[in-house]
This record gives structure tokens, C-alpha cells and sequence, in this order.
């Protein structure tokens, strides 16, 4: 089963794919793998490297991320080359996971920007056999980030208002997970989307 997994920021998105991995779900986080096949020792970071030069490079042999997104964010033509690079690598290593996966079991793709892609729309939701949205208001979201990241109230609304809006998100979720409770709660409610997803064949909201 094919799970796609969103939320907008500071709505413990992060949590829930924790959970979900102990419950035994396999979880697909494709901005982990976008830096994992560009590690270093990687075939991935020799392409890189040969691509934009060893200027990009830290002294530990690692990808100087900052310099790399300065380069491509101000380059629509590097960003492409560079996604070029990445995104194929990306592909492989989710196919090799879902390969991996139990016959029975749950594969969780972790997509950050779920609703803005599109990807989840029209008959086939994208290819997913179920969508979990997180779901927190937009002045819990604020605090957090206030709180845990040290924004200030501008700067979070600023990056709350450059993602869909709650009820585009929403619109999507075969489950919706409040996240406005005490961890256990969510534990409790991410348990039990998981055990519908292993029963129902995610059909039920």
C-alpha cells in the first residue's frame, strides 16, 4: 500500500513519520534522500562535483549546502542541472525501498508539499491508496515555530502563507490527524489510522 503523508509547517509531520516507522510502516522521506545520494564518497557527489566545480566541497568532503543554494536559487539553469543530477538518484533509491517493503505492508511517502504538486489530485490521488493530512491551526503552527525555532511571528506567517492554505490540505486526507494535543493522543490516532490502513485497505476516513 502506497501512503502519501503531508502537513504544512510546524504540524508534526516529523512525529507522525516516527511513529509511523515504529508501528512498522516504511517511510519514504524524499528530502532525506535528496541529501543522502549526495553524501559524501557518493557517485552522486562526484556528479555534483564535476558538474559545478570542487569550489562547492567543505574541507570533510561533504556538499557545502548553503553554496549550493545560493548557486541554484539564483540560477534557474544550475537548479535544473543540478536537479538533473539528484532527482533520477532520488527516483532509484525510492523504488529500491518500495521494493524492499513487506508484500502486506505500508509504504509512507513523507511530502512536505503534497497539495501544492498537485500530486494527490484526480481519480488515482497520484498513485496513493491513501492520504494522511496533519491538520493544526494556523496559530498553533505560529507559536511552534516562535517556540521551537526561534522565528518571530512575521517570519512565521510569512512561510504559513507560502504553502496551501488548511483547507486545500485537507481536501485531501483520507485521514486527518489533529495534531493539537499532548503526544500521546497522537500516538493514539496515528495507531489507529495505521491499523485501518492494515485492514481496510486505507478505504476508510
Amino acid at each position: 500500500m502506497r501512503v502519501g503523508l503531508t502537513g504544512g509547517i510546524a504540524s508534526g509531520k516529523s512525529t507522525v513519520s516516527a511513529l509511523l516507522t515504529e508501528l512498522g510502516a516504511v517511510v519514504i522521506d524524499a528530502d532525506a534522500l535528496a541529501r543522502e545520494v549526495v553524501a559524501a564518497g557518493t557517485p552522486g557527489l562526484a556528479a555534483v562535483v564535476e558538474e559545478f566545480g570542487p569550489a562547492l566541497l567543505r574541507p570533510d568532503g561533504e556538499l557545502d549546502r548553503p553554496a549550493m543554494a545560493s548557486l541554484v536559487f539564483a540560477d534557474t539553469e544550475a537548479r535544473r542541472r543540478l536537479e538533473a543530477i539528484v532527482h533520477p538518484l532520488v527516483f532509484e533509491r525510492i523504488v529500491e525501498l518500495e521494493a524492499s517493503a513487506p508484500a502486506d505492508g505500508v509504504v509512507v511517502h513523507d511530502i512536505p508539499l503534497l497539495a501544492e504538486s498537485g500530486r494527490a489530485t484526480g481519480s488515482d490521488r497520484g498513485g496513493f491508496d491513501a492520504v494522511i493530512v496533519m491538520d493544526v491551526p494556523e496559530e498553533v503552527q505560529v507559536a511552534r515555530m516562535v517556540a521551537d525555532r526561534g522565528w518571530t511571528e512575521a517570519e512565521a506567517r510569512s512561510r504559513i502563507a507560502a504553502q496551501a492554505d488548511r483547507e486545500q490540505r485537507n481536501a485531501l486526507a483520507t485521514y486527518l490527524i489533529d495534531n493539537t494535543g499532548t503526544l500521546e493522543d497522537l500516538r493514539a490516532r496515528v495507531t489507529e489510522v495505521y491499523r485501518a490502513l492494515t485492514s481496510s485497505g486505507g478505504t476508510d476516513a
